[in-house]
């Protein structure tokens, strides 16, 4: 199978062949899935929620860092021009959360939306499928949290400020960089972050419980801006932070090294070896309950400028927060042909 130098080839498929010279722009396709199933369970230590949904297969943002190309693998896929152009709607992602939300096992945990994929990725503009889960969390009050980069979050304000009345909704807006340049190179199809923190200033207006996310924390490219990002995205609204440790499995490095040497070739050496630095050598540390965390005196400095800032900013969630009474219903036909 012909495949673009640019995309790292599947390991699961015995025999590639690469473009010789520069490979042509890859053509963005879109594919349409009816899923068997939309709710997954995760179970690594490294991600801190159990259920998530996924409405999209593939990112059109094209992050050079993003830890879930390999997933595009299990379509026989690759992991770089693949996982940004090709991309899988998943048509019935609101039916099969309704069907999901009606079995008698299911109490109405929190869900994430999106672990794999950004959920308001441009794609979501023509096939609305996480308003559509959102418009179905909210008939069942389940409460749900959202993690992107996108703009069209925006949209939903109103709705997600529902959610967060009746049930319960949080929503962190992705900024890894500062500075709209440095931005561009390592997530080319991302609106920029001025655009993103007038994001979450929307969604605080609009009573939306909103945080930031400095994701992935790349040592020697955006450690320096971590005091700048959680300033201007606690004076937009945001009431809460986290950050993760850059991530490379095997296919992501290839992607991430490439890009970093062509968009940074001044300083790539220099950021390899500060990524080496926080994984104890290594570009990427495998072990589960590591993989998005670092270690070192380096991370620790990170680890601690990011708490001081935090508690100088008041972003630190409330540990003594107190748990929400189970707020999920089953409607009744009768309650939702008269609301």
């Amino acid at each position: 199978m012909p495949r673009p130098v640019a995309n790292p080839p599947n390991p699961w498929l015995t025999r590639f062949t690469e473009w010789l010279g520069e490979p042509p722009a890859a053509t963005l396709e879109v594919f349409e899935e009816r899923a068997r199933s939309i709710v997954t369970e995760n179970t690594s230590p490294d991600v801190p929620f159990r259920w998530g949904v996924n409405p999209y297969r593939g990112c059109f943002h094209g992050c050079a860092y993003c830890y879930a190309r390999p997933s595009h693998q299990y379509l026989d896929w690759g992991a770089g021009t693949d996982f940004e152009r090709k991309l899988v709607a998943k048509v019935n992602a609101p039916e099969l959360l309704r069907a999901h939300f009606e079995k008698r096992s299911w109490r109405g945990d929190p869900i994430t939306f999106s672990g794999v994929t950004d959920c308001y990725q441009p794609l979501e503009a023509s096939y609305g499928l996480t308003r559509g889960c959102l418009e179905v969390c909210a008939a069942y009050g389940n409460p749900v949290g959202i993690i992107t980069k996108g703009l069209l979050v925006r949209r939903d304000a109103a709705l997600l400020a529902q959610l967060a009345r009746d049930a319960s909704a949080l929503v962190y807006v992705s900024v890894p960089f500062i500075d709209a340049e440095r931005a561009r190179k390592a997530e080319p199809f991302v609106p920029s972050p001025a655009q993103r923190l007038e994001s979450i200033r929307v969604l605080a207006d609009a009573g939306v419980p909103t945080g930031v996310a400095i994701a992935p924390v790349i040592p020697g490219l955006n450690d320096a801006d971590l005091g700048e990002i959680l300033e201007r995205a606690r004076d937009a609204g945001a009431t809460r932070a986290f950050h993760i440790a850059l991530r490379l499995p095997a296919e992501v490095r290839v992607v991430f090294e490439d890009r970093l040497r062509a968009d940074f070739p001044d300083r790539a050496e220099r950021v390899l070896n500060a990524i080496r630095e926080v994984h104890g050598g290594r570009l990427n540390d495998p072990r589960f309950g590591s993989r998005m965390r670092g270690s070192g005196a380096r991370w620790d400095a990170i680890d601690r400028l990011f708490e001081v800032q935090c508690r100088r900013l008041g972003l630190l969630a409330e540990e003594s927060e107190a748990p929400r009474a189970s707020s999920f219903r089953r409607p009744s036909p009768q309650g939702e042909l008269f609301a």
